[in-house]
């Protein structure tokens, strides 16, 4: 199972990403926003001049005209100047939900005396009534007043749905557009007397997302089971002269929706055809604040006032002044008045210019997780996360070029985001699990060889794991059988956890000087320890190695022998260990042997089997390290003394053996290069038969090293031998091995 984590995880990552794309989750709606509010912030919407203007209550049209609120009659003299000057509509995104307070009535409440002089308020209740004056302009300005939508529990007293007035029709086609639409159920409308003679009544209510940034501008809302339309709207009907609204929405004739409600598709506003989300919001194609659009209130009321100027245009009372203008964020401002965001909508529909979201935009970014991901998966299992990581950049690549490409030629709003997001977490899973993996191969490999190799070397091979073949390969090997000799005597003479705790002391210094010098330990058999060099990584020194890791060997075992000496006391003996070392090199079969149950990493071969001769050999010619002929070919350096030739058990072809006496310190040294050329001449006259210049040889010989007791006289005794029984004419100078020990 756990070698199929790599599809499985990151496959089940994919399948959750997908699900959670076609759910729609308002995070990831949010992050998708802010994504093409950066994309608005490059390449915003160009400004192009339309027939919409704002009528700006300024910081100078405050200090020429009074402080707000103006006076009705103010605002009525400046509908009229609108009105006079051609303006197609009038839109007012100001609230006036209360009496003018310098109109007669509230002025009778304010001035007792006027109340008690029947002359003095006559003449006041002739005055005109501000509030009728401002209706009268709206009448005559084909003007569209404002009404704001209100949260009943909020506890705030507000007008319930008969006092907004409903000025216009609308015609639906497709599911009831009130089930989709931002609803109420009470409203702050404007005075009834205002409603009644403006000729369009519209929301200004705004609708940010849960970050606080207008991307949407409603253009249909529901109060009360009723449809309404936003000034914005509204202003495009009215200056059309148009009677109704057309809202379009799933289910009608040329909607594919496959059965399930998925919204509002259009709104047609007398010509113009407005493609809408499924709640009915334009989405806003933001330009920024743009001065143009701005005509300052007090220069309508100017004498020498352009009518060009506002003929023909829609236009909107509104305010830019810090603390009376409504503050919104949007894409490209933070602090926008909300009238601008009334004209931007305006100048979209005016012009055509629309962001949209198509109803397929979802089904291609799901189709394109979905392909890109199992793409990335496959990679991963196949190729590893180097190469698939070029594949995630180019699918995060093409992604974010797609989505870029679609909105800045075709307005249309594709999401980036998501898919990138993916793709990275299925790379990250997939990364995550191979780094698992190779931590779990390196583990193992710690666990197989930790036991057998120096921690130098299993951190190598824990950095490189390829570097190892677990299974059977054939490589050249130098290999070496170490076995306590009188194994059996020392055995007599302790009890059994006496003799475990000494060959454990025996054992470890062994191990330490193998591993030291980069050794593999095979196996230990008892008293024996089997170690091989070359494997599993290379070690073109191996032969050396293992010459090297000997002598320590050596040096180690003559401590030993030093600590039991010294532990002996109070009159017992002391226990010596000598122990013989074989070594040679050759060709083995290397890698994990065993059963199911149970394997372990090892060698098998001829060259093994040959190695163990030579352990037996060292009892022969009384030295504790012997040395074949391939593995002395191979390091040169070290003070090797040949020994003889011999023809072991199991093998025809003659072999030379070497005794081992030093490192290559010792073999510079003129002593041996004496005894060595001395050795060599008594070799050569044995080989040729010439008993007494052996002899003579043999003599001069022992004088330069007294330490090779037993190999001379083994010579001494094969020289006596064949000068009283010469050996047959087909002698060779071969000696033959008859048993395992020698």
């Amino acid at each position: 199972m756990t070698r199929w984590l790599d599809l499985l995880i990151p496959g089940l990552l994919l399948l959750a990403a997908i699900l959670v794309r076609m759910n729609e989750p308002h995070q990831a709606e949010l992050m998708r926003s802010l994504v093409f509010d950066e994309y608005q912030r490059i390449e915003p919407r160009d400004y192009v001049p339309q027939p919409v203007k704002v009528i700006d209550i300024d910081e100078e049209s405050l200090r020429r005209l009074g402080q707000w609120p103006w006076p009705r009659m103010l605002l009525a003299e400046l509908v009229d100047r609108l009105a006079a000057s051609g303006a197609a509509a009038v839109g007012l995104d100001v609230l006036f939900a209360e009496p003018d307070r310098t109109a007669p009535r509230n002025f009778l409440a304010l001035w007792p005396q006027a109340a008690t002089d029947p002359e003095l308020r006559s003449e006041l209740m002739r005055l005109p009534d501000p509030d009728q004056e401002f209706a009268a302009a709206l009448s005559r300005a084909n003007a569209v007043t404002a009404f704001v939508m209100v949260d009943a529990a909020a506890g705030r007293e507000v007008a319930t749905v008969p006092a907004v007035k409903d000025k216009a029709g609308f015609a639906e086609a497709g599911d009831p557009a009130i089930a989709f639409v931002a609803s109420a159920t009470a409203a702050v409308p404007s005075l009834p007397v205002l409603e009644d003679a403006a000729s369009g009544n519209g929301s200004v209510n705004a609708v940010p997302d849960s970050d606080g940034t207008i991307r949407r501008v409603p253009l249909v809302l529901g109060l009360n089971g009723r449809l309404y339309p936003s000034l914005s709207a509204e202003l495009l009907r009215v200056a059309q002269g148009a009677g109704s609204y057309v809202v379009k929405a799933s289910g009608a004739s040329g909607e594919t929706s496959f059965g399930t409600r998925t919204g509002i598709t259009q709104i047609r506003i007398g010509r113009v055809v407005v493609p809408t989300d499924p709640k009915g919001h334009l989405l806003l194609y933001d330009s920024g604040h743009v001065a143009e659009r701005f005509v300052p209130a007090w220069q309508v009321l100017e004498p020498d006032f352009d009518a060009a100027r506002v003929a023909g245009q829609i236009v909107l009372l509104g305010t830019t002044v810090e603390g009376l203008k409504d503050v919104r964020a949007t894409p490209i401002d933070p602090a926008m008045a909300g009238v601008e965001v009334h004209v931007q909508a305006l100048e979209q529909m005016l012009s055509g210019t629309y962001l949209t979201r198509p109803d397929w935009a979802t089904g291609v970014e799901v189709l394109y997780l979905a392909v890109f991901g199992l793409v990335l998966i496959l990679a991963l299992r196949k190729v590893g996360a180097l190469l698939s990581l070029f594949v995630a950049l180019f699918a995060s690549g093409t992604a974010v070029a797609a989505s870029w490409t679609a909105f800045s030629r075709a307005g249309w709003l594709i999401d980036p985001l998501f898919p990138c997001l993916v793709v990275l977490l299925v790379y990250m899973s997939g990364t995550l699990i191979g780094y698992l993996r190779t931590e779990a191969e390196k583990r193992q490999v710690r666990g197989i060889f930790s036991r057998y190799l120096s921690p130098a070397v299993v951190e190598k091979l824990t950095e490189d794991p390829g570097r190892v073949n677990l299974g059977g390969e054939i490589r050249e090997l130098t290999l070496m059988f170490c076995d306590i000799q009188g194994f059996t005597r020392i055995s007599e003479q302790l009890d059994p956890q006496s003799l475990t705790q000494l060959v454990n002391r025996f054992l470890t210094p062994m191990t330490t000087a193998i591993q030291a010098h980069r050794g593999t330990i095979d196996k230990y058999i008892g008293d024996c320890v089997m170690a091989f060099w070359n494997a599993p990584i290379d070690d073109p020194d191996h032969a050396a190695h293992a010459l090297q890791a000997a002598l320590d060997m050596r040096d180690g075992l003559r401590r030993l022998n030093d600590a039991l000496a010294e532990e002996a006391g109070d009159g017992r003996p002391a226990i010596r260990i000598a122990a013989g070392i074989g070594i040679n090199t050759g060709p083995g079969c290397v890698g994990n042997f065993g059963s199911e149950q149970r394997l372990e990493y090892s060698v098998i071969g001829d060259s093994v089997n040959l190695a163990s001769r030579l352990e037996g050999l060292t009892r022969t010619y009384g030295l504790d390290i012997v040395v074949g002929e391939d593995t002395a070919a191979r390091a040169p350096g070290f003070a090797l003394l040949e020994l003889d030739e011999v023809r072991v058990k199991g093998r025809d072809a003659p072999l030379r053996i070497y005794g081992l006496l030093g490192g290559p310190d010792r073999s510079a040294e003129p002593g041996f290069r004496r005894l060595a050329e001395r050795h060599g001449a008594l070799l050569a006259a044995y080989r040729a038969r010439d008993w007494d210049e052996a002899a003579a040889s043999l003599a001069a010989a022992r004088q330069l090293d007294v330490t090779l007791v037993r190999l001379y006289e083994l010579y001494a005794a094969r020289i006596d031998e064949y000068r009283s029984e010469p050996p047959a004419a087909g002698w060779d100078g071969v000696y033959v091995a008859r048993t395992k020990a020698g």
